[in-house]
């Protein structure tokens, strides 16, 4: 009996290791940075080699570049393509400069140069929802991750080529892209709103977050981009929310092992799985009571305990983010911001020279309410409005006063914002709702400030503002 109840045991076993290696998970991570024709990013490259070492850490095989021509990136595509085709499991990873013309969505390889509707649509970007549809459609369960800009840095260009006779349909960030069945797609940040790059030599504030939760051992992926969405939304201290669809038909664990532990994760049709060793179980619960822990010392015990760990590439970017702090530069261009905004003074006297009547006062409040920095549509800058214009300076890289100056103003007013209301009646004195998502790329222009000469800068599909003074430093 107990010869037989070992052979049973290896039969197992070896059913469980035939069924892990069957499972197939593939992923494609690139980061452009090192653009010709527009000033470089700093940190894509860095973005797309810690995501490819989260991936890897949990059975993922990685199709991975960095600053990419046009003909390399469609290389690389092809192959992911080709590895694609029946996988369990299969992953999108973008960081880098986008575009959206007519509704379409378009990732730009480091040698674009964009002057002309055209030129997008006759090769020189990559088309994302056929991309998509291309190299994943086969696969099981879809994830798709966009670090880029929802800003176009080739706007200006495109619009003053097609001269004034002609409309062109240029979007100043990626339009709506809604998941097909068993697809999730996230993008760092909502329509409209400025994605922040991140300190030179580090991640961006959403690849940061990604590495640190979607990995999680026992973590389903829309839990942990619930946990990515907050501490973004936290680290930039409301500057930045990224935004997605989902449209998952069952429970998705890039690294189930604590949930395998305690019993079966999902029933569902869609679980993707990766097996984990049994000598794990110890470096798991000890990476679990450091993982959220303020103190640089624990998470290095954790590394000098584990040096090559599964939870390695988190614990480094958890330490580098408290050694950073909140990021200070915009994966962005800056056009049309001048830079002296961020290192001009603001103060009480400064603020008084703009002459800001009580209805421009209102459109401030307004405007930060859309950008995500709630306070009251009162008309009256009282301590909560200055608290809140302190936080919106902070998160922009401007000198932190709660008093604005012409310039900081006029940078506000070029920020797009989530249907901002117009009227400036007193019943507008109260908080505005932020719109929904789906609501989000209904912009429309708010009424125009009477004082000053800054009224041009409120305008509906211009460049996002708030960037940040990291760029100009550079």
């Amino acid at each position: 009996m107990r010869y037989l109840t070992l052979f049973l045991s290896l039969i197992c076993m070896a059913f469980t290791a035939h069924s892990a290696k069957a499972e197939r998970r593939v992923a494609f991570v690139v980061g452009n940075g090192a653009y010709k024709n527009v000033q470089p990013l700093p940190n894509p490259e860095i973005d797309a080699k810690s995501m490819a070492s989260v991936l890897r850490n949990v059975g993922f095989e990685v199709v991975e570049g960095t600053n990419l021509t046009r003909d390399k990136m469609t290389e690389r595509l092809l192959e992911f393509g080709k590895k694609a085709q029946g996988a369990d499991v299969a992953v999108f990873f973008y960081a880098g400069h986008g575009i959206a013309i007519g509704g379409v969505n378009y990732l730009l390889p480091i040698d674009s140069d964009i002057k002309s509707e055209m030129d997008v649509k006759l090769g020189s970007a990559i088309n994302i929802d056929l991309t998509l549809d291309q190299t994943m459609s086969d696969a099981k369960v879809k994830l798709v991750f966009l670090d880029a800009c929802r800003d176009n840095p080739f706007a200006a260009k495109i619009k003053a080529n097609a001269g004034a006779t002609r409309s062109v349909s240029v979007q100043t960030g990626l339009a709506e892209m809604k998941s097909g069945e068993g697809t999730l797609i996230a993008f760092a940040t909502g329509p409209g709103q400025t994605a922040l790059d991140g300190q030179q030599g580090s991640n961006s504030p959403f690849t940061r977050a990604l590495i640190a939760n979607i990995a999680t051992p026992g973590v389903e992926i829309q839990q942990a981009m619930t946990k990515v969405r907050a501490q973004v939304n936290e680290e930039t201290r409301k500057g930045q929310l990224p935004w997605g669809h989902t449209n998952l038909i069952g429970a998705v664990y890039l690294n189930p092992v604590a949930a395998t532990a305690a019993g079966p994760a999902s029933s569902g049709p869609a679980v993707a799985a990766a097996s984990a060793a049994p000598d794990s179980d110890v470096e798991v619960e000890f990476w679990r009571s450091v993982k959220e822990s303020n103190k640089p010392e624990e998470l290095n015990a954790y590394l000098s305990s584990y040096p090559n760990g599964q939870f390695k590439p988190l614990a480094l970017a958890r330490l580098a983010a408290l050694k950073e702090g909140p990021s200070t530069a915009t994966r962005n261009l800056t056009a049309g911001i001048d830079p002296k905004t961020f290192d001009a003074e603001a103060n009480q006297t400064t603020e008084d020279q703009i002459g800001l009547a009580i209805g421009q006062r209102r459109d401030v409040q307004r405007r930060l309410n859309g950008l995500g920095f709630d306070t009251r549509v009162t008309g009256k800058f009282d301590a909560s409005t200055r608290a809140v214009i302190t936080r919106w300076q902070a998160a922009r890289g401007y000198p932190q006063s709660g008093y604005l100056n012409r310039l900081q103003h006029k940078a506000l007013l070029t920020e797009i914002v989530a249907a901002a209301p117009t009227a400036s009646s007193d019943s507008d004195a109260r908080p505005v709702r932020r719109a929904a998502p789906q609501q989000q790329q209904q912009y429309r222009q708010s009424s125009a400030p009477r004082g000053g000469g800054d009224a041009g800068a409120a305008f509906v599909g211009g460049m996002v503002g708030g960037m940040l003074g990291g760029a100009f430093r550079r």
